[in-house]
């Protein structure tokens, strides 16, 4: 019996989603795509899920998408089979009310850095290999790659990532912005299960509409944002949480957030 293409763990209040197709390096097809939405809505329909790492096993986070299973279609069949469902999968985690964590083991190619683009926070191996190399291949970014990173890091930098495929160290995407800190190989999953449980520790409903916030923002001029977060963070001071937060700084305890 095969194994399965995605694995789905819960510990505690952290959940781990691991890509799980070691031997084509974690490669995404339909399938391992179906795979992490189904995952992914599970954990986000959890309520002791309060945050989610994403994985891959093996020597490789995910090195791009399944280029046999890419190779199978042209034009309108690849817009509808495969571009619709990727690009609707990583929107989905980009817009998860639950802070996300990409704990980012090895090669981060194509789908895989575009992955990393839609997680809130990435930590990365020091052995990680991060790119967008379609270009060599006659392609280009096309799973929200080519949006996002002119969003994330400086253009200039963007375009010499997608015109010449080029993979960047660990260091060098840290430098770039693509991610927020190095750690050696075997603190990588210790590093963002510390991090976890340390979110995980916040008000849930407090980090919903923060990310909501910031989403919804990014999009609006500074003068439409910032009345936008008067709002929000106005609707968040009638939560049960932000009293029982502020109760507990009065008080001189630990907070006991239930996310209502």
């Amino acid at each position: 019996m095969s194994e399965p293409a995605i694995l789905s763990d819960v510990e505690g209040a952290i959940g781990i989603i691991t890509v799980n197709r070691p031997e084509k390096l974690n490669a995404l097809d339909l399938a391992t795509i179906g795979a992490m939405e189904t995952a992914l809505a599970d954990m986000a329909a959890n309520p002791e899920v309060r945050v989610i790492i994403f994985t891959g096993a093996g020597k490789a986070f995910i090195a791009g998408g399944d280029i046999a299973d890419l190779n199978s279609r042209e034009g309108l069949a690849h817009y509808t089979e495969f571009a619709g469902p990727i690009h609707d999968l990583f929107r989905h985690i980009e817009t998860c009310d639950k802070p996300t964590i990409g704990a980012v083991n090895g090669w981060a190619l194509g789908g895989g850095c575009e992955l990393m683009l839609a997680l809130d926070i990435r930590i990365v191996s020091a052995s990680a290999r991060i790119g967008v190399p379609e270009i060599n291949l006659g392609l280009f970014p096309g799973a929200g790659g080519t949006q996002r990173l002119i969003r994330q890091i400086p253009l200039c930098r963007a375009k010499e990532l997608m015109f010449t495929g080029d993979h960047i160290s660990a260091d060098e995407a840290v430098a770039f912005g693509l991610a927020n800190r190095v750690v050696p190989a075997e603190e990588l999953m210790p590093a963002c299960k510390a991090l976890a449980a340390k979110i995980a520790g916040k008000s849930p409903l407090a980090l919903k509409i923060l990310k909501r916030t910031l989403a919804a923002g990014a999009d609006m001029s500074l003068p439409s944002a910032l009345a936008h977060e008067q709002a929000m963070i106005s609707l968040t001071m009638d939560s049960k949480d932000a009293h029982e937060g502020c109760s507990a700084f009065l008080e001189k305890r630990d907070a006991n957030f239930d996310g209502s």
